[in-house]
């Protein structure tokens, strides 16, 4: 008898996504607003509704969140992207109102196990990383998705840049937010887009806001390059998919020797990574998420 779909959920800082998914397969979506301040409990009662009517089609659930998860208990690492209670027991609490076995894990790393299995970086030795409103990553080398002892493991957007200037990290330099707050100061922009839409007509200042988010990114890529050694990064998120950006990436390595050159490569599964990635995880349990049955 064929499995039933998975109830895929992905919470992010800006929306949150459910889908019903059958491997690579999104059956149906939909996506509402995350209503940052309302809190868990809110955004948990948001996802219920929005998957009743898929009641009886689902037999478990992978939920991949923005911030950390150990053993089932979600935490924030930045709460600026989305201020997640401490230690908020998040498997135990959706398992319970959905009723259905669930599986948990953080989303960039959801997404980098779906790339590996599906995507672009298929049988590869790679670290995903995506850069939206914040900036996340995921660690598949020899096959395995490594998120360490604490689910630490790929957080790329926490790592310390300019440590004299107290101790930034990489997503305050190097996200959608960053490049918001860069628009709104120059006054000429609203969003990200409208930047980038700019840019692709020309305008120096643009393209100079864009290159302030992308020389951070670059800088720390050839580190992880160095300590890590992958065989490619794979790059996802609304602003690491924006046309024209991996472009950018690529041209500030391109005088790099080829040994110690990072290799970029656009994220096949696109914003559905992460939903196809926590559904497989949801099926395959390797050591790297948490589940619950009910």
């Amino acid at each position: 008898m064929p499995a039933s779909p998975v109830l895929a959920i992905d919470i992010g800082g800006t929306k949150t996504s459910a889908a019903l998914v059958d491997g690579t397969s999104v059956l149906v979506s939909r996506r509402i607003e995350t209503a940052r301040g309302a809190g868990a409990d809110t955004w948990l009662d948001a996802i219920v509704e929005t998957a009743s009517c898929w009641r009886g089609r689902f037999d478990r659930a992978g939920v991949a969140v923005t911030g950390r998860i150990a053993e089932g208990r979600w935490s924030a690492l930045n709460p600026d992207i989305l201020p997640v209670p401490d230690n908020f027991p998040l498997v135990a609490t959706l398992g319970e109102r959905l009723g259905v076995p669930v599986m948990a894990a953080n989303d960039a790393q959801a997404a980098a196990w779906g790339e590996f299995r599906f995507g672009a970086g298929q049988g590869r030795d790679m670290i995903f990383v995506t850069v939206s409103t914040g900036v996340g990553g995921g660690l598949v080398f020899g096959g395995r998705l490594i998120t360490g002892r604490g689910g630490l493991a790929g957080h790329l957007g926490q790592l310390l840049v300019d440590p004299l200037d107290g101790e930034r990290r990489l997503e305050d330099l190097a996200s959608g937010s960053a490049l918001g707050r860069a628009a709104l100061q120059d006054g000429r922009w609203a969003d990200p887009p409208a930047v980038f839409a700019a840019a692709s007509t020309g305008d120096a200042v643009a393209a100079a806001l864009i290159d302030r988010v992308a020389l951070p990114l670059v800088r720390s890529f050839r580190s992880l390059q160095l300590l890590l050694d992958p065989d490619c990064f794979v790059i996802g998120g609304g602003i690491g998919l924006a046309a024209g950006f991996l472009d950018r990436l690529r041209g500030m390595v391109r005088d790099l020797p080829r040994d110690y050159r990072p290799e970029f490569r656009t994220a096949a599964l696109g914003a559905e990574a992460g939903l196809i990635g926590i559904a497989d995880l949801s099926r395959t349990s390797p050591t790297s998420a948490t589940e619950v049955d009910q």
